[in-house]
């Protein structure tokens, strides 16, 4: 689920209750709020690996004959110094040249983790002016600079005026270049995010009860993760409307032979989880089954195509090729998958690169991905599966144990 789509769900819900048509809600089990933290002995990425970060960036700047990238505030800025930034609109902005120190652009006030060159602008001279500034005092007059992708509209008009013999491009190659690739240290801290939001989901499926609603099983997540030491959120959909990917805000509650979906994840030292898990409440039909392990062995296919050197749509047609085989689709199409198989995962839950048709860029070792075809029937149910994998010399390592079955959740 994306960090838009959550956002818009949670604040979606949030308007509901204001509207007073959930049940009432009860309080948050025992079981759940004597949760103890996971994030003991937890290794932040260090400033010698954002260092070689840097380099790297430079390596291919040279490559794809860039002067200088641009970046404001978001995870790329954070990936390469462990600044986040500032919310909001003021400019905070780091200017990494191909030669010399970076150059941090920050309001009059503004603060940075790691130091270095930092110009303050004010109103009457102007962000983009200092960025210029620092452009041509880096030794780049003309030629190409990168824009990341995060940097505003706004931000990019006023450099495009401000810099008129500079061609302004895409930092994709630079910044998803660098970041794709995931060292063992951010595999580490991946792999601990996914610890706890197993162990989050372990506590709050054991609180289903019948009449509970979807937005009571969602507090328990949230609250769970609070136990756990982190800051996460989870989706829970119920019955027919787990058929939605992104969830609904009908008012649900849960009944018996119900599915529940729960999906999304926590962030530990800035890095992701994503996990759905669908399950029975009660017994389960036939119907609910066959498509649940149909569900699975799309799943399987996915993992087992996401080898080093493979396409990321190559991945996609294995998943999409057991659903469709089975009879749903064809292509996009509902009853079946309706969106890709899987997305790239790091500091943002969703990041280059995705498992997609049409995407042929190659599988390496370092990359990493959620593996979550969805079965969409729409009026009736949906099952999506959801674990993340990394790709390794030898193939595919999940950071989770695939669900058994359609009532054992965890491996």
């Amino acid at each position: 689920m994306s960090k838009l789509s959550r956002r818009v769900f949670l604040a979606s819900t949030a308007a509901a209750f204001a509207r007073g048509v959930h049940a009432q809600t009860s309080p948050i089990p025992a079981a759940i709020r004597d949760l103890k933290p996971m994030t003991g002995g937890v290794q932040p990425i260090s400033d010698e690996e954002r260092r070689g970060r840097i380099e790297k960036a430079r390596r291919l700047m040279r490559e794809h004959q860039l002067g200088a990238v641009i970046m404001e505030s978001g995870s790329s800025m954070f990936y390469f110094t462990g600044t986040r930034g500032v919310a909001g609109d003021s400019m905070f902005a780091l200017v990494l040249p191909l030669r010399g120190e970076p150059v941090w652009i920050v309001p009059t006030g503004g603060s940075v983790r790691v130091g270095g060159d930092v110009r303050a602008w004010t109103g009457e001279d102007g962000a983009q002016k200092k960025i210029a500034g620092a452009l041509k005092d880096r030794g780049v007059a003309t030629g190409k600079i990168g824009i990341e992708e995060r940097v505003r509209f706004d931000v990019f008009d006023g450099l495009r005026k401000e810099l008129p013999h500079i061609e302004l491009a895409s930092a994709d190659p630079v910044t998803s270049g660098c970041r794709m690739i995931k060292t063992p240290a951010e595999l580490a801290l991946m792999q601990r995010a996914n610890d706890i939001t197993i162990a989050c989901y372990r506590a709050t499926l054991g609180s289903l009860r019948e009449g509970m609603t979807q937005n009571e099983l969602s507090a328990n997540i949230s609250a769970a993760y609070q136990s756990l030491g982190v800051t996460g959120d989870g989706m829970a959909i119920f019955g027919k409307y787990t058929a939605y990917p992104h969830g609904s805000i009908q008012p649900q509650q849960l009944r018996e032979s119900d599915l529940v979906l729960v999906d999304d994840g926590c962030s530990v030292e800035g890095y992701q989880s994503d996990i759905t898990r669908t399950v029975i409440f009660g017994k389960p039909t036939a119907r609910q089954r066959e498509i649940w392990n149909l569900e699975r062995q799309a799943q399987d296919a996915a993992l087992a195509a996401a080898q080093p050197g493979a396409t990321c749509e190559s991945v996609d047609a294995a998943a999409r090729g057991v659903i469709t085989k089975y009879g749903f689709g064809p292509g996009y199409k509902v009853p079946g998958l309706p969106h890709r198989t899987g997305h790239g995962i790091g500091l943002d839950i969703h990041e280059w690169t995705y498992l997609v048709r049409g995407n042929k860029t190659r599988l390496q070792p370092g990359m990493c991905f959620s593996d979550e075809p969805t079965i969409a029937i729409y009026g009736e149910f949906g099952v999506r599966l959801e674990d993340c994998m990394y790709i390794t010399e030898s193939g595919p390592r999940m950071f989770t144990k695939q669900s058994p079955a359609i009532d054992q959740p965890f491996g």
